[in-house]
């Protein structure tokens, strides 16, 4: 996986510069403003095409890639060296228009990514959060901006859905529940259809140090318990909020940023399958510097101190994969 940086032969174009991402089996490409957003975010464009290596694509830079995930509206780039190595493309609006912003850590401020930042309301919006029927005494989140529809739910106890498809739910627990649940290992069949959905949490109306206060059942044994829960079951958090109101307050925020991610990754999965497919980029030439060493270690009588190589060296070095290839035979 390499992230490559060239020059764009287009001298119309505004964007001097096209990036590669390696996003899908051939990567996709974008025009951008500059190499890297060191003072500012750099503006970048979807590239209509990526020029073909025979078309002379001049390269700039290629560096190997530790990570490049996509993560709602925006892309997430780690490259493998020390200095300017984590930045991230935005995909934002902008009076109605799409832009894509690649910005780093330094520049992270100045970007609006495009999705609803939470204010008043959670995520920006009035939520309507789905309740189990078979909830008793269930929140009414009669302090927060959402209404409540009574529904079955297969997993938790609150849960909000996006075009039909629950994408976030949340089970309550008071501290005798959950220890009750956990003892009895119902938890762990609980915490498993949790775990099926695409964000799910647990969050428990009292403190953590609670449990260490238990008296009919030693409090080691209900934190081993929690920890190995936790362990089997990482993408589902078990979160103690201290009192009731807590917990709903925390319950209807977790539920927002799940909505408001969900339309997010949505929104991000068209504008990436839109992207214009990446071509292929030239084999990067081999310095002197690597052909001397493999000379020397080959055998070829080349001086370990610099110079010019002879052309016979250069010759071998092209053809060494071919020799290779013949030795390897039957």
């Amino acid at each position: 996986m390499e992230f490559v940086i060239a020059r764009n032969p287009d001298p119309d174009s505004s964007l001097p510069y096209l990036v590669r991402l390696p996003i899908g089996p051939q990567g996709i490409a974008l025009k951008a403003r500059d190499t890297w957003p060191r003072t500012a975010k750099v503006y970048c464009h979807r590239a209509d095409e990526w020029p073909d290596v025979h078309d002379g694509l001049e390269v700039i830079e290629r560096v190997r890639v530790r990570s490049c995930v996509r993560r709602g509206a925006s892309i997430d780039l780690v490259l493998d060296r020390g200095r300017e190595n984590r930045s991230q493309f935005v995909f934002a609006k902008a009076r109605g228009r799409e832009v894509i912003f690649w910005q780093s850590a330094r520049t992270a401020k100045q970007a609006r990514p495009n999705v609803d930042l939470p204010t008043a309301r959670a995520a920006g919006r009035r939520l309507e959060i789905i309740v189990d029927s078979h909830e008793r005494y269930a929140w009414k989140f009669a302090h927060q901006q959402a209404m409540t529809r009574g529904s079955g739910l297969a997993a938790g106890d609150y849960a909000v859905e996006h075009d039909g498809r629950i994408v976030a739910a949340v089970e309550r627990k008071s501290l005798a529940d959950l220890v009750a649940t956990l003892t009895s290992s119902r938890l762990r069949f609980a915490l498993a259809d949790l775990a099926a959905l695409p964000r799910a949490a647990v969050v428990v109306e009292d403190r953590y140090s609670s449990v260490f206060k238990l008296d009919r059942v030693r409090p080691a044994v209900v934190a081993d318990g929690l920890a190995e829960v936790q362990v089997r079951f990482p993408t589902v958090p078990i979160v103690f909020a201290e009192t009731r109101p807590l917990a709903e307050e925390w319950t209807y925020r977790f539920l927002g940023a799940a909505l408001a991610h969900a339309a997010g990754d949505e929104r991000a999965q068209q504008l990436t399958d839109d992207l214009p497919i990446a071509g292929f980029v030239p084999v990067r030439e081999p310095t002197v510097a690597e052909v001397r060493q493999w000379a020397i270690a080959a055998g070829h009588p080349v001086s370990s101190r610099g110079g010019r190589l002879p052309a016979a060296v250069w010759e071998a070095y092209g053809a060494r994969g071919d020799d290779q290839q013949g030795r390897a035979g039957p």
